[in-house]
């Protein structure tokens, strides 16, 4: 039994010096990646919408003429006014041009009077303690 078992252990020590990790292990090539570039194309559109239930009420136009992008948008806002933001993007970056239609209307502050609520004060018993009561330790005697 002894020469068996060292004899398969002289077959795993032969196995592993000729087992080699790298001719095993996966092969991985980064992909390549070409980059795609696509000529500008010119392109237009517009929505707008208009709904009195969710008081909404905006709209946006633009158009590309392939050098640069060109729009409008209006948004009314809740205090009454409408904005209107106009811009343009090109290679030289975005610009945009803010104004404001009509005046902010706001509801008038009126304040009211607090009056607390009518509550009973609440009645809390003081906890009673009791004084701790020691006794003196009793030492053996020698």
């Amino acid at each position: 039994m002894n020469k068996f078992i060292i004899l398969v252990a002289l077959f795993a020590v032969a196995a592993a010096d000729s087992y080699k990790a790298a001719d095993y292990a996966p092969k991985y090539e980064a992909p390549k990646y070409e980059e795609v570039t696509y000529v500008p194309q010119p392109y237009s559109f517009g929505y707008d919408v208009q709904d009195k239930e969710s008081y909404n009420d905006f709209d946006h136009s633009e158009k590309s003429d392939s050098y640069g992008v060109t729009g409008s948008y209006r948004v009314a806002l809740p205090d009454g006014r409408t904005q209107i933001v106009t811009y343009r993007a090109d290679e030289n970056g975005y610009t945009a041009d803010v104004k404001y239609e009509g005046e902010a209307k706001y509801p008038e502050y009126v304040p009211t009077e607090y009056k607390a609520a009518a509550y009973p004060a609440p009645a809390y018993k003081a906890p009673e303690y009791k004084a701790p009561a020691y006794t003196a330790p009793a030492y053996p005697k020698y």
